[in-house]
């Protein structure tokens, strides 16, 4: 019974499939990115100054993000992949390893919250209510992220067996939750003392919580085809490796993110703190546009795991071509959005002409480099899926390390901060070039050859 529910990934046609699968997603990822955008629009309203301490904020919360995500991007390509060889056994250990993993990677950034909070920002500036506000925020956000690691491993199981749906519900009622608390605790609404940025970041543990605990309860209750048992449970080497095989590419190139921002937010901030601020803002925004595409991909890689598994290359292929599509399809409204309604997106944050000034030329610019990021992004979830996250790492080192700090380092040697955003096209070009090539590559090596094996 449970393995003729599960079989969907195997027999279903696949674009009611991928739909299926990455509908919710989305819809639960554009929810959380309407609560990023919120965070920071509420934050915007206490000074310029609090927004560009949340601003700094961003590489350690995206550090965190990564080990998470990137570790659950390991579990579901083993998980998945276990299913669709009928290795079940294989799949709970892959299940049980990935909690214990969480825990892990929590208390990592438990200390990390105690202990590099304050050298972390004095690394960055040297204003001390920028500082102040921003050693407030973070130390919460990091000895508070439980619930983050929580929410993200429970979530993924449940995306391994294609029940989609749930992780809609837990994002969105923690997303939900954040937005409702946000001015609650930010400004001391019905009798709550007046935290502060402290407050922005309480809702976002708060919410991150709840939806932890919201999906550990789901997993337990509907999720038969994976059991996680606590009981007896010794870390098992040869599944974490496999995790990590895929995950740590994962992990390492989301991490050059956080390292891509920090060189980012030092080299605009040589500038003026307003460019910092516009920066962060562009983080928030962008996020309703990449979003929906990550829930694409967290529906799409499932499904690619599976079949990679059972051995079906055309579902495979299909899955691909329709991800892309849908893909670049997402990025280029974005790219419409940012183009016609910069000044308009800017004017949530209670921007200053400055902020104006500066804001609209870098959107308008960064956004260009959508029209090639959807493919990318696509492409990298592909390589992971099928054992080759290392093909992502190197998309990711060349895009961020090799080629858009060292241009955007150059550039602002102009004196002129608009040609540092230009620093972001260039490194997209750079990336859909490796993209396309990786993808031949691994079409010619692994996809083409799907299924010989159970032929023989």
């Amino acid at each position: 019974m449970e393995a003729r529910q599960e079989n969907k990934m195997g027999v279903m046609p696949v674009n009611r499939l991928l739909l299926s699968m990455s509908g919710p997603i989305m819809i639960s990822m554009l929810v959380q990115a309407l609560y990023n955008i919120v965070d920071s629009i509420f934050v915007a309203r206490i000074n310029e100054d609090a927004l560009t301490a949340v601003s700094l904020a961003f590489p350690i919360q995206s550090l965190m993000i990564a080990v998470g995500a990137g570790t659950g991007v390991g579990v579901n390509a083993l998980l998945s992949k276990s299913l669709g060889e009928k290795d079940f056994k294989k799949a709970n250990r892959a299940a049980e390893n990935g909690v214990f993993l969480a825990v892990i990677s929590y208390v990592i950034f438990l200390a990390v919250g105690v202990l590099a909070v304050m050298p972390f920002y004095r690394s960055q500036t040297d204003a001390p209510e920028i500082v102040a506000y921003g050693v407030q925020y973070l130390t919460i956000v990091c000895t508070m992220s439980m619930g983050m690691f929580a929410q993200i491993i429970f979530e993924r199981l449940l995306q391994s067996t294609g029940k989609t749906f749930y992780t809609m519900i837990t994002q969105g009622t923690g997303a939900i939750i954040n937005i409702i608390l946000d001015p609650i605790l930010i400004f001391g609404w019905f009798g709550m003392p007046q935290m502060g940025v402290a407050g922005a970041a309480a809702a976002t543990v708060a919410g991150q919580i709840v939806a932890g605990v919201m999906a550990m309860v789901i997993n337990h209750k509907v999720n038969h085809e994976v059991q996680v048992r606590i009981r007896g449970f010794r870390p098992d080497r040869n599944i974490i490796c496999g995790i990590y095989k895929v995950g740590i590419p994962s992990i390492i190139m989301q991490a050059i993110g956080s390292v891509m921002t920090y060189g980012m937010n030092r080299i605009l901030i040589s500038f003026t703190s307003t460019a910092t601020a516009v920066f962060g803002v562009y983080f928030k925004l962008q996020s309703f546009i990449f979003m929906p595409v990550f829930g694409l991909n967290n529906g799409m890689v499932p499904i690619i795991a599976y079949n990679y598994g059972a051995g079906k290359r055309e579902r495979l292929v299909r899955t691909i071509r329709l991800s892309i599509v849908y893909a670049v399809v997402l990025m280029a409204v974005g790219f419409l959005v940012f183009q016609i309604m910069a000044e308009q997106l800017l004017q949530l944050f209670d921007a200053s002409e400055r902020m104006v000034a500066i804001g609209v030329p870098a959107l308008r610019i960064i956004s260009i480099s959508f029209l090639f990021a959807g493919f990318c992004i696509i492409c990298g979830s592909v390589f992971q899926a099928l054992g080759n996250g290392v093909y992502s790492l190197l998309v990711s080192v060349a895009r961020q390390l090799v080629v858009l700090l060292p241009v955007a380092y150059l550039f602002a040697k102009s004196g002129n901060v608009n040609h540092v955003w230009w620093a972001f096209p260039i490194a997209e070009v750079i990336s859909v070039t490796m993209s396309a090539g990786f993808l031949v590559r691994i079409y010619r090596k692994i996809i083409c050859h799907i299924g010989e094996g159970q032929q023989n």
